[in-house]
């Protein structure tokens, strides 16, 4: 009964202290996520009601109390926004930030002639975004996908089709190069980056919910940086572009692993916390016999 109904302002309130008392850092933009969620709607609808629906009450409680144990509100709601497209998301990938989309802005730095891209390669691709992204920015390119992860690929795939993709992209299962031939005229990628030594220092969202295969690099947290480096050059065209995600204070360690392979820094690019966050490389020029 109608009676029987929470005032919503209440709901929101009692939220968001919840996911306070948790240990959460925004809560009162999650708990108007968590409570649209719970309804079925977007933020705008909350303002036409002034209770919460009885049906979303259970729905509400048990998403809550999952995000109280730290669980990513994406993996919850089972979506994220990226760039300009809403993505599936699931405990197989990496969840979509903010701060990946400064390949795409570095990218289109360096390419803004949208006919000149053609090919495009996304290594450790995940739920897809990096690549999305890029093709529906380049519409005359075609997009190869891989990631070690059968479910993963799998996903990026559903995301193709859910944003209307799927004929420029196709998606596989395979250790970085390995299943792969031909060269592409962009490589682009957020590898594995952090140090084995800093798992358990991470947040609880990520350290415990996200894939630690797509996460952990080795000691230093620069093995997936030199396994594509060491690749890349067989499958990077002569005019192409390489596009790492990178850590923060990774800069010198990446560039200088690209530099003693033949690359060149062409552009580097911020995200909105002014971190380096994408390095663009181009090959460097080697004279052909005729040139000499």
């Amino acid at each position: 009964m109608s009676g029987n109904r929470r005032a919503l302002r209440d709901v929101l309130i009692e939220t968001a202290a919840s996911l306070e008392k948790a240990g959460i850092e925004a809560p009162r933009m999650e708990a108007r996520r968590l409570v649209c969620w719970a309804i079925g709607c977007e933020a705008s609808g909350l303002l036409s009601l002034d209770t919460l629906p009885g049906e979303a009450a259970p729905r509400l409680e048990a998403g809550l109390a999952q995000r109280c144990t730290r669980r990513p509100l994406a993996l919850i709601e089972g979506e994220t926004g990226f760039w300009t497209l809403t993505l599936s998301v699931s405990s197989d990938t990496l969840i979509p930030r903010g701060d990946s989309e400064a390949l795409i802005e570095a990218l289109l730095n360096l390419r803004p002639d949208k006919t000149r891209i053609r090919s495009i390669l996304d290594l450790g691709t995940g739920t897809g975004c990096l690549l999305l992204a890029a093709l529906s920015e380049y519409a005359q390119a075609y997009g190869v996908g891989v990631d070690l992860s059968p479910d993963a690929a799998a996903l990026a795939h559903a995301n193709a089709k859910r944003n209307a993709l799927a004929s420029r992209a196709g998606f596989l299962a395979g250790n970085w190069f390995s299943a792969l031939s031909g060269q592409y005229d962009v490589i682009i990628s957020n590898p594995p980056y952090i140090r084995s030594g800093d798992l358990a220092g991470l947040m609880p969202e990520v350290r415990d919910h996200e894939p630690a295969r797509a996460l952990i690099a080795g000691e230093d947290g620069l093995d997936a940086y030199r396994l594509i480096i060491a690749q890349a050059v067989a499958h990077l065209a002569p005019k192409g572009v390489l596009i790492f995600e990178i850590g923060q204070g990774q800069e010198a360690d990446v560039i200088a692993l690209a530099g003693s392979a033949g690359f060149v820094l062409v552009e580097a690019k911020a995200d909105l916390g002014g971190i380096i966050r994408a390095l663009c490389f181009e090959r460097s020029f080697v004279p052909s016999q005729s040139d000499a």
